[in-house]
């Protein structure tokens, strides 16, 4: 009887110890991380005198979080351990698109529609793709491409009406599959993204804002 005592009580106390390590690993915080808007644009950007709105992106639950992603296969979708994106990946995106405008000083204003911005066009952005892709595996480790695809399009508020619809993507292989690593892979895809993604909506305002008669002067 004494015995099966001990025996109960070894393994409670095995159980506590082992709950109490899951309890560690859990509380271990998870680094965060930022990117960076885009601040370098061509010269030949023209301006334009209009005030813009850049909504959240749609994206799908695999990129709609805060979590990032990679593709080990094609049908699979992992997420880096103990590692996470200051907010969801739509909304760092949303406010990446809101500075990288602001800093090529081409535009009136631009920012979000909650903050009560009356704006002449609105920039509408589908998150397609946001994740990494493993494309090789040596001994050194696994090769990840990562991919970000962004599909714009340009409403004039005005008429209610896309003026312009177009896909900008860019695919940066990481140096190493290390987090640091990837996440500077994240940041040049996305950067160069964005950059092709905020001239081309510029030139798209400027060309349509010249050419529409209520903007012709009286």
């Amino acid at each position: 009887m004494i015995r099966s005592i001990f025996l109960i009580a070894a393994l409670a106390f095995l159980t506590g110890c082992a709950g109490l390590g899951t309890l560690r690993q859990a509380s271990k915080p998870n680094d965060l991380y930022l990117l960076t808007p885009k601040s370098t644009f061509s010269t030949s950007l023209p301006r334009v005198q209009k005030q813009i709105v850049v909504q959240e992106p749609t994206a799908t639950a695999a990129v709609n979080t805060d979590q990032i992603a990679i593709q080990p296969t094609a049908l699979q979708v992992q997420y880096l351990p103990r590692a996470r994106w200051a907010d969801r990946a739509p909304l760092i995106v949303q406010a990446l698109l809101i500075e990288s405008f602001e800093n090529t000083n081409k535009v009136a204003a631009v920012g979000r529609s909650t903050v009560g911005l009356r704006p002449d066009y609105v920039i509408a952005p589908d998150l397609r793709e946001f994740q990494g892709h493993v494309i090789g595996e040596t001994d050194a480790g696994k090769t990840v491409q990562i991919k970000v695809r962004i599909n714009i399009k340009v409403i004039d508020e005005y008429d209610d009406k896309i003026i312009a619809s177009a896909s900008f993507e860019e695919n940066v292989v990481a140096a190493t599959d290390k987090t640091p690593d990837l996440i500077v892979a994240y940041d040049e895809a996305l950067g160069k993204t964005m950059r092709d993604a905020v001239e081309w909506s510029i030139r798209r305002i400027h060309n349509h804002s010249i050419n529409n008669p209520r903007n012709l002067p009286s």
